[in-house]
């Protein structure tokens, strides 16, 4: 089975409203498997919302009813909530960083995404971020959408 693990700027798109937002959707129409995502995923999905509140780029409300079908999705399997060994992720980000930031410009949790995504053995890297894209791509992670 193909795993697609998920970062923050796709849920964001897949559960908000933004530019991506149909792309996202359009993407996930046509999967048959569950997206990957860890306990990252989960928190940093909803700080993203709570700072989208604060920025006024979205209200309370939009906000509150995206966490709530965000967590609708995990309890149904839509989204697959994985555990991950996150002492091995911080190793295999520290060797990615080493390799590829001084070059690439990556920023930390754009590392952490892209190592998370290889500690779950993931084969697609779902992201609208372009450098972290770039970054996935570099290591042998398939980029989508």
């Amino acid at each position: 089975m193909a795993v697609s693990f998920a970062d923050t700027s796709f849920l964001f798109s897949l559960y908000g409203n933004d530019a991506h937002t149909a792309s996202a959707k359009a993407w996930m129409r046509q999967r048959t498997q569950p997206i990957t995502i860890t306990t990252l995923n989960r928190y940093e999905f909803g700080n993203a919302m709570r700072f989208a509140v604060f920025r006024r780029f979205i209200l309370q409300t939009d906000a509150e009813s995206a966490q709530i079908a965000f967590e609708a999705d995990i309890q149904s399997g839509y989204l697959q909530l994985t555990p991950c060994d996150y002492s091995a992720v911080i190793e295999d980000a520290n060797r990615l960083s080493t390799r590829y930031t001084s070059v690439g410009g990556h920023r930390s949790f754009d590392v952490l995404r892209v190592a998370t995504a290889r500690i779950v053995k993931s084969s697609a890297f779902l992201s609208f971020d372009a450098n972290q894209r770039k970054l996935a791509s570099a290591v042998g992670l398939a980029v989508a959408p």
